[in-house]
Formats: structure tokens, sequence, C-alpha cells
């Protein structure tokens, strides 16, 4: 689902609360090593995502924020925030041959570029949360 998040909108917010659970807390911040990603450099994207990032010049980042039950992809485009909420059962993730990583769910995609070790650390971090988290669904 993707939502404009650039407003303080208590509906909004306890929407996402609900579907991927209240962000992690300090405690667990620290026993996981970090729930936020490094900037992400996005390569490819699906249509709307791609509509988004050309309406302005900057360069296309994004960055990634894991919840108990699913993951916020944030990123900017003019003045707006925008994030992607994806649950863990939603999600699929793709490692490509150039070193990139493809992050899909319903007819979304964001492809972001992994040439760095803490990109690659973070994506295998994303995929043990989510190993983790669906087990109940098997």
């Amino acid at each position: 689902m993707l939502q404009n998040v650039s407003y303080n909108n208590k509906k909004q917010r306890a929407e996402i609360d609900a579907l991927l659970g209240k962000p992690f807390t300090l405690l667990e911040r620290l026993k996981i090593g970090g729930v936020g990603s490094p900037k992400l450099h996005v390569t490819a994207s699906s249509k709307e995502i791609d509509a988004l990032f050309l309406l302005d010049h900057n360069d296309n980042t994004c960055n990634v924020e894991l919840r108990p039950k699913g993951i916020i992809l944030r990123f900017r485009s003019l003045l707006e925030t925008y994030a992607l909420i994806v649950p863990y059962y939603k999600l699929t993730l793709f490692k490509g041959t150039s070193e990139a990583y493809s992050v899909h769910a319903d007819h979304h995609k964001v492809s972001v570029s992994a040439q760095s070790e803490p990109v690659r650390l973070f994506f295998k971090k994303i995929q043990q949360q989510k190993a983790k988290n669906t087990q109940d669904y098997l």
C-alpha cells in the first residue's frame, strides 16, 4: 500500500500500526542491531512509484524501517514523503545478479543498489525478521 505520510495523521498512523505493529522499543532495537537501513539508491521501480520519482530531479533514494510485522520503505518526491507499507506476508525479496535487491509487494516494485556491505547485511536482517515472523502462517 503506497501512502503519502508527509503529514501527522492519527488515523493513518493507527492503520499502519495495526498492519505492521508498533515500532520496536529501544531495547528491541538494540537487540536487533538497528531497525533502519542506510541510504538506498533506487535503480528501478514500478510505474506508480517511478511517476513520483520523475516529478523532481533529485537522486532517487529511499530507506527501509523494520517493524514487527513488516517493513516501511520511505522515499521523497518534491516536498512530500511517501511510504510503501509492506507486511511480511506480502513481501518478496529478490537478489539480482548485478548487485541489486528488489522489493516486491502486490503490484509495487523497488530495486535498490547493493554495492556496500551494510546494505547487504540489512537485507539479510530483513530476511531473518521475515522468517522469524511468518513462521506462524506456515
